[in-house]
């Protein structure tokens, strides 16, 4: 299944490169919109929040309410989850939060879990060479997602691999990556980072992985 992106920066809708450097900028949400309208799900990400700059939290509240969001970006905590499930997201994601320490924290999403409900929750575990990054991608710790997932498996209802070293590059996902995380859980598995066609999303399909894509649909290059 293929699920679009909405990254938020500065009241904007943007695409970044490797997640740092600004390569489209949008501010026509009403036509995203309605571009979107006939997906079951729609991936809203808060960027500014994820980077500890400020946030877009009238924009997130706005865009939910009309389209199935799952949406992340700075979500620290049990409350602040709970207020986006309850501002009309269908799922949060979470992500920097659950490597605190370095380690995977436990205590914190097992909290969430009970609050919210596996199935409402999504845990973010972007790479980027080969280690888990947090805190906007800026910091890398010394986790891979073999030994991150495993550990948060019993506390949420999908898992979102990023594969940051594609991201917005539209050089395509690695597949032989998607067949081995798609080892690694049962829960359900969405990868972003570098998706360019169908092609690509029907073979990621037919693993039981689904497909966040951005710069591919913004760009025109993936039809939606």
């Amino acid at each position: 299944m293929l699920i679009p992106s909405i990254d938020l920066m500065g009241g904007r809708i943007v695409q970044l490169l490797h997640g740092e450097e600004l390569k489209l900028a949008f501010d026509d949400f009403e036509y995203w919109i309605e571009r979107f309208q006939s997906y079951p799900l729609v991936q809203l990400i808060d960027l500014d929040s994820a980077m500890r700059q400020g946030d877009n939290a009238a924009l997130v509240a706005r865009i939910a309410q009309r389209l199935p969001c799952q949406v992340g970006g700075g979500i620290g905590s049990v409350e602040k989850a709970m207020s986006l499930l309850e501002a009309g997201a269908r799922r949060v994601i979470l992500g920097s939060a659950l490597f605190g320490d370095g380690s995977v924290n436990r205590e914190f999403a097992s909290a969430l879990a009970g609050a919210a409900g596996l199935e409402r929750l999504v845990f973010s575990v972007d790479t980027k060479q080969g280690r888990v990054a947090v805190k906007g991608w800026k910091h890398r710790i010394d986790l891979t997602p073999d030994q991150a997932i495993p550990l948060l498996e019993p506390y949420c209802g999908a898992f979102l691999y990023t594969h940051i070293d594609g991201e917005g590059a539209m050089q395509g996902f690695p597949i032989e990556e998607a067949e081995r995380l798609r080892g690694l859980t049962r829960r359900r598995l969405i990868v972003a980072g570098g998706i360019r066609s169908r092609r690509e999303i029907d073979a990621l399909d037919a693993l039981g992985v689904d497909a966040v894509a951005g710069m591919a649909v913004y760009t025109g290059l993936l039809a939606t």
